[in-house]
């Protein structure tokens, strides 16, 4: 067993990134010490390394820059040149060895072939592997070959390594032809050693599709317009030269017009039909030939709303491009859609629970954040849910919903109008999957009459009319909880433009809470540095009594265990133990003493303070016999205003993550989203409500 492995391949773009951030998503789900290591890099000092700025930022490596990597191409080949070669490898060793004292796990990457020998860097990556006393995994690029090529290379390249006493864990084929893929995998399978884990990724157009500042990045030139939008994907390119009635026939969903400079016909009638329904949104322009439009043109664009970058370049058109077509994609920081995707990919074909038996060797006894969230869309994934969001006409959700499906979390049904909703998914450039995303207007859909009467039904003894049950249920947040009183969605989150009461209200009127809760309550899930704390009540109830109290810590604890946290229930006061007096302790602790007659199973502590319950000196010192006492993972507090002010601050000054609030006691899922919510938070809201669900 290992705590490292090495990625290699034997010729550029083979797709690395995949696998490679394929496997540090699983190791973050296993523990927060990883590092990424790439002993030598293509840039020359004063540039930064895509792959690992990229890695770095994303799965938050906390390690300097300079960490990452010991030389460049250029000062590799000058100590070979000088005969240190062995010098370099005792660099690089040294600095392996330095990240394997501190991490539990290193991901060591290979050289990327863009020199002028494969047959070098092919030798001195069997050597680095070898040297560092690690495992390869190979990655066999596809693209281009036969059956027989890719399973050639497969069975020469393992060999080479292996012939060198470097244990090889998995062979991958990538970016294959998708009809060979089965093929592929057995023909590999027959020729390498048993012991090797095989896996086969078909190629995927939206990764092998550059983006258009990479396009820029390769034709040079002038940005006129548009630069905050290069990060546009560029999924086709065609030649502008023909009559535009001419050119739209040609126009498909992030397409590239390459186009003369000085037609501005083409220039306009791309622009336009960007904005138009009836075509799909293009990538962007490139001028040619060192020609812009002229003033009148520029003019005009200038006062364009809605733009798409614009690039002027010296060079003709042929020679343009030919740049644009060898242009080869990568994936970089900025581009979270190919991120999100290679992960997909790799969990999708990777043999993951095989591969986890092979390269790790150790259990974390924490749990952080990453593991925390990592763990939460893998059990979302397990039973797939469908979720409504009513909130349609805000970005926020719509862009969320966008990630929750390209990761294949959950179904979803957006309320809102069906027109106004695709516009918007098209404006913010992103994909409508409608299999899995559904639009409905509460006003025109076929189920509107059948909710009108069921809440009528369920309300005419609380004085509800008919009609006053027609105009509810125009209401998105009545229709969406009404999707899940019927079991037509499984859960809902609401709240980006709604407050809490506007969200729950339905809800509490006949959803209702579960058998023995009277109290619909909220928890936050804390991602501190080494663990996750579960806080509650910080969003419903302002003034909870005593009974309330104990109905708060008891749900809370049984979301602890659903989420596979040990519930140890801190009641929280001002007071530890017997020392203090007042109304306010002796609410907590005739609480405390509710919580163990109803749920005499439970661990529970308090009245108890802050410090004590999460500080294991403290609480030492202060409640010696406590099972609870430094070691809480439940926090109940006393009040909302304490409670809402401290995750908030725990929040702020320690820079976690609160993922929340998640409403409990009611019998089905339903919860809210601050009007201040991020993206990310409605990403997160939506998977626990998913797990919920499941229950």
């Amino acid at each position: 067993m290992t705590n490292a492995i090495y990625l290699t391949t034997t010729e550029p773009y083979a797709g690395k990134s995949i696998i490679a951030l394929g496997l540090m998503n699983l190791l973050a789900a296993k523990t927060e010490k990883i590092a990424y290591f790439k002993p030598v890099i293509s840039r020359e000092s004063s540039e930064k390394d895509n792959h690992l700025e990229m890695m770095a930022s994303h799965f938050k490596i906390n390690l300097p820059y300079e960490d990452m990597y010991v030389f460049n191409r250029n000062q590799v080949v000058r100590q070979i040149n000088a005969g240190k070669e062995a010098s370099v490898i005792d660099f690089i060793i040294d600095r392996f060895k330095k990240l394997q004292e501190r991490h539990d796990f290193v991901v060591v990457e290979g050289t990327d072939f863009m020199g002028g020998s494969t047959n070098i860097e092919f030798d001195g990556n069997i050597s680095i592997a070898k040297n560092l006393g690690i495992p390869a995994a190979i990655i066999v690029k596809g693209e281009g070959k036969s059956v027989q090529e890719i399973v050639d290379t497969a069975v020469s390249t393992t060999k080479g390594f292996t012939d060198e006493g470097v244990q090889v864990l998995t062979v991958v084929a990538n970016k294959i032809n998708p009809e060979q893929e089965e093929e592929i995998r057995t023909q590999m399978a027959k020729a390498l050693p048993a012991s090797i884990i095989v896996t086969s990724i078909p190629s995927h157009k939206d990764l092998g599709n550059p983006t258009l500042k990479e396009i820029y990045e390769s034709v040079g030139g002038k940005i006129l317009f548009g630069e905050h939008l290069l990060s546009n994907p560029v999924n086709t390119s065609i030649v502008g030269a023909m009559q535009l009635h001419n050119c739209l026939t040609r126009l498909s969903k992030n397409t590239l017009i390459v186009t003369p400079g000085d037609r501005g016909d083409l220039i306009i009638g791309a622009l336009q039909a960007n904005i138009s329904r009836n075509y799909e949104k293009i990538a962007g322009i490139i001028l040619t030939g060192g020609l812009v439009p002229e003033p009148t043109i520029m003019k005009l664009i200038e006062g364009l709303e809605t733009v798409v970058p614009i690039i002027a370049v010296e060079s003709g058109t042929f020679k343009t491009v030919t740049r644009v077509a060898n242009t080869q994609s990568r994936i970089s920081l900025e581009n979270k859609d190919k991120i999100a995707l290679a992960i997909s990919l790799f969990d999708k074909h990777v043999d993951v629970k095989a591969l986890e038996k092979k390269i790790i060797s150790f259990r974390a006894t924490g749990i952080t954040p990453r593991m925390f969230q990592y763990q939460l869309v893998k059990r979302a994934k397990e039973h797939k849910k469908h979720i409504v969001l009513p909130e349609g006409d805000d970005d926020r959700i719509l862009i969320a919903a966008d990630a929750l499906v390209k990761q294949n979390v959950v179904d979803l049904t957006i309320l809102g109008n069906a027109d106004a909703v695709q516009s918007s998914f098209k404006r913010l450039n992103l994909e409508w999957d409608k299999d899995k995303v559904k639009i409905v207007n509460p006003a025109a859909s076929e189920r509107y009459s059948e909710y009108v009467q069921t809440l009528y039904e369920l309300r005419k003894n609380k004085n509800l009319s008919i009609e006053m049950a027609r105009d509810l249920m125009l209401d998105v947040s009545y229709f969406g909880t009404m999707m899940v009183y019927k079991g037509e969605a499984d859960g809902m989150v609401s709240g980006a433009a709604h407050t809490t009461q506007h969200t729950i209200r339905p809800a509490l009127q006949f959803v209702k809470t579960k058998p023995g809760i009277t109290t619909v309550s909220s928890v936050f899930f804390m991602c501190l540095p080494n663990r996750v704390s579960i806080f509650g009540d910080c969003a419903v109830n302002p003034n909870p009594t005593s009974e309330q109290l104990a109905d708060i810590a008891i749900s809370s604890a049984e979301t602890s265990k659903m989420f596979g946290i040990e519930p140890k229930i801190a009641m929280l006061s001002y007071s530890s133990g017997s020392s203090g007096e007042g109304e306010d302790v002796d609410k907590v602790r005739k609480a405390t003493e509710l919580v163990k007659q109803r749920r005499p199973d439970l661990k529970v502590e308090g009245p108890i303070q802050y410090d004590a319950a999460v500080d294991p000196s403290v609480g030492k010192k202060k409640l010696p016999n406590s099972e609870v006492a430094g070691h809480a993972s439940v926090l109940i507090f006393p009040d909302l205003n304490t409670g809402n002010n401290t995750y908030k601050a725990v929040q702020r000054e320690t820079g976690a993550l609160a993922i929340g609030p998640m409403l409990q006691g009611l019998n089905k899922p339903v919860n809210d989203l601050s009007r201040g919510c991020t993206v990310d938070d409605v990403f997160n809201t939506v998977v626990i409500t998913a797990i919920q669900a499941q229950q």
